[in-house]
């Protein structure tokens, strides 16, 4: 029996969890929520993380009922992500793993993400579309990698959304592209945008630009309505990714789909990525909010496959890094065969 307790605080998100031989015991999470119209910075983010990780770690062993010496290892996300809440987070993990004399696990964010949908939904080796605030990739795993087959080349989807989000002043509370998945259900006029897929990658920039330019004039003349803007973004940058993903499936010959990231909850995609499954005789597999959106349990999970492969951080090696890539990573726990 081996469980792990798992620390993430990449972006705005500050989560602890904590599983037991893939058994979640807890999984507790705040939100930095700015006003409407504004993103968060790095500064203010990681002083949200400090104020509140004490209360969100005792809650965490509280509701798994365990007590630190119960504890195998501690995990923390490495990267990718926002540095100083990253730093701020990190800083705990090594406090408590030193007081609690446990080893640690540096995780990859992104890994933290796929092993717990695998987790979720028992999946077992699917083509995998990751979409987020910070990534978006399409990914399938081969030897010992998970190998990115396509990515954006500018800015994330959920930032795109994110964005636009602040152009029509919604609130950020749950998260601004939930109140975007919203307005879109009532969007009825699909207004032609950008439409950006440079072979196996995606481009979300111009598409913003585009939006957030041509959105007073479209407004004012009474051609659409917010929710159609809303609408018509979704659908066209969906489309997007369902083009590519189903690109890497053919490649792969895959006959299993699934959606990780904060963006994944978004039941619109699910659903367009449901219908080309189906066209193509593949099964979708997807998440909800508690394990879409970052939490501190992915990164549990992740490090307690890693812990018991043998994969244990050095407390010298314990740093940070804004950038870590998906693929950097030699996937120890799975079985090629």
């Amino acid at each position: 029996m081996t469980i792990a307790i798992g620390f993430e605080g990449s972006a705005n998100k500050l989560g602890i969890g904590i599983v037991r031989d893939g058994v979640v015991l807890s999984n507790v999470r705040t939100t930095y929520i700015t006003p409407p119209g504004q993103g968060f910075l790095p500064r203010d983010t990681a002083k949200h993380h400090r104020e509140n990780i004490i209360d969100i770690l005792r809650r965490s062993l509280k509701e798994a009922n365990i007590k630190p010496q119960d504890i195998d290892c501690v995990c923390y996300t490495k990267g990718p992500g926002m540095g100083a809440p990253l730093v701020s987070v990190a800083v705990v993990a090594r406090t408590v793993a030193q007081l609690w004399r446990k080893p640690m696990v540096a995780v990859n964010h992104c890994i933290g993400h796929i092993e717990m949908g695998r987790l979720v939904t028992g999946a077992v080796n699917p083509t995998v579309l990751y979409v987020s605030g910070g990534n978006t990739q399409v990914i399938a795993y081969l030897e010992r990698r998970y190998r990115i087959f396509g990515e954006t080349i500018d800015i994330a989807v959920g930032n795109c959304l994110d964005r636009f989000a602040r152009v029509l002043k919604l609130s950020n509370d749950p998260s601004p592209g939930y109140n975007i998945e919203q307005m879109a259900k009532r969007g009825k006029k699909l207004i032609e945008l950008p439409y950006t897929v440079k072979g196996m990658d995606v481009s979300f920039s111009g598409i913003l630009s585009y939006i957030e330019s041509m959105a007073p004039k479209l407004l004012e003349s009474g051609e659409c309505t917010p929710e159609d803007l809303c609408f018509s973004l979704q659908e066209t940058v969906f489309a997007m990714l369902i083009e590519t993903t189903e690109r890497a499936m053919a490649h792969c010959g895959s006959g299993e789909v699934l959606i990780v990231g904060g963006v994944g909850c978004n039941k619109r995609l699910q659903e367009m990525m449901g219908v080309m499954a189906k066209e193509r005789g593949a099964k979708l597999y997807a998440t909800d909010e508690r394990f879409c959106i970052d939490n501190g349990v992915m990164i549990a999970q992740a490090g307690w496959e890693m812990f018991r492969s043998g994969c244990v951080t050095p407390l010298e090696e314990t740093t940070c890094t804004q950038r870590y890539r998906t693929d950097e990573v030699e996937v120890t726990w799975r079985d090629d065969s």
